[in-house]
């Protein structure tokens, strides 16, 4: 089979806020596999993405992630994976190719499932998708009365688990913080687990993170995420020496690479992968059997679409002690509407990475018609990308 085809489509909001939301636009990737069309989702800036797909090349290690692509032959898995790491070694000093490959690696995936008739996490060599408890991820409220409601809201909707993240958390004093902690606690009672995500707020600030440890405590925090960037191991490993909370990072590593360090040495208790970023669904599964191995949790990285989820389940889909994953409580209606189908817990509360052929999700294409932004890249007068049309 031969790569004959990949589209690509800017959707977004008619409004982006900034807040740390990014379901307010995307970049979803089509793959024509002979034949089987599949999908795949980058999770990164739209715009800069399209570009590195097909900026002309600077030199032999920063080419387009594009580049040599249509026409390469895939039979299996190992095509895939050799693929990767050709791309890699091309776009080696292009910082954008990690995220744009990624959704290139999962539509391939997508459309190789498709073509043999067998999911994608049987062809990562799994032989069942076990269920994972979904937790509802959340960002705090503007203020605590509004977090106390999301968390009562996600309480009440039957989760055993919420997360709250980002918006003023960190901006401002350790009171205002303490506030939206105990706010979070009491919206989802006394018996769901509180996990507390600060989006590297902390980044350079080590001793304010070490003063939010104590709060953390008294409201039972099942883990304390990015406290710090994505790379300041040495900040995580010393955070961990100051407290018995876990913490938990890695979905802003976009290398196998980056995530073995986070856990090797950061000395993260939770490692969390977004196959959107880290390129694709292989890495992501080598990291999990890795964090198997040194027995600890791994969990997906998803605040986007369910394509997005989807493809985040693959890599720990057949790993039973791996029994939780990170699901969007409350994305913007682009990310909701981007996929036919959606991934509904079962009704002992579980999620499933699909039984179906590839990925198990499809498209709305009257949602990439609703929500699609005209693009064109022209330099001296050569167009290198254009918004394709739309097909039905």
């Amino acid at each position: 089979m031969q790569i004959e085809c990949i589209d690509m489509w800017y959707l977004k909001e008619p409004v982006v806020e900034d807040i740390g939301d990014g379901s307010q636009d995307a970049l979803i990737i089509r793959l024509n596999l002979s034949g089987h069309i599949g999908w795949g989702e980058c999770e990164a800036a739209p715009l800069t993405t399209v570009a590195a797909m097909f900026a002309p090349m600077s030199h032999a290690a920063c080419k387009p992630i594009f580049y040599d692509l249509v026409g390469r032959d895939i039979s299996g898995p190992e095509s895939i994976k050799k693929l990767s790491s050709e791309v890699k070694r091309n776009t080696m000093d292009h910082l954008q190719a990690p995220h744009a490959w990624s959704g290139i690696e999962m539509a391939l995936w997508d459309a190789l499932g498709k073509a043999v008739e067998t999911p994608v996490w049987e062809l990562l060599g799994y032989k069942v998708s076990h269920g994972k408890r979904p937790y509802a991820s959340s960002l705090f409220g503007e203020t605590p009365e509004e977090t106390y409601y999301k968390g009562k809201e996600i309480r009440d909707k039957g989760f055993f688990a919420a997360k709250f993240g980002w918006a003023q958390f960190g901006m401002n004093d350790l009171s205002s913080d303490v506030q939206q902690l105990h706010a979070a606690r009491e919206g989802i009672g006394p018996d769901l687990d509180l996990f507390i995500d600060a989006g590297q707020i902390f980044e350079g600030r080590f001793e304010e993170a070490k003063e939010r440890l104590s709060a953390l405590e008294k409201v039972k925090a099942g883990w304390f995420e990015e406290p710090f960037g994505g790379q300041s191991y040495a900040s995580y490993s010393a955070l961990k020496r100051c407290t018995t909370i876990r913490l938990a990072g890695g979905e802003a590593s976009h290398s196998y690479e980056m995530a073995i360090n986070c856990i090797e040495y950061g000395s993260v208790d939770v490692i969390q992968i977004d196959c959107g970023r880290i390129g694709g669904i292989w890495p992501a599964t080598e990291v999990a059997k890795y964090a198997q191995k040194k027995k600890i949790q791994f969990v997906n990285h998803t605040f986007t679409s369910h394509l997005a989820l989807s493809a985040s389940l693959q890599p720990f889909a057949g790993i039973h002690e791996y029994n939780i994953c990170e699901y969007p409580s409350n994305p913007k209606p682009l990310a909701r509407e981007i996929a036919g189908e959606v991934l509904l817990p079962s009704a002992n509360t579980l999620i499933y990475a699909p039984e179906s052929p590839g990925l198990g999700v499809e498209v709305n294409i009257e949602t990439l018609k609703k929500y699609s932004q005209n693009v064109k890249i022209e330099v001296s007068g050569k167009i290198l990308y254009e918004t394709p049309v739309i097909d039905s």
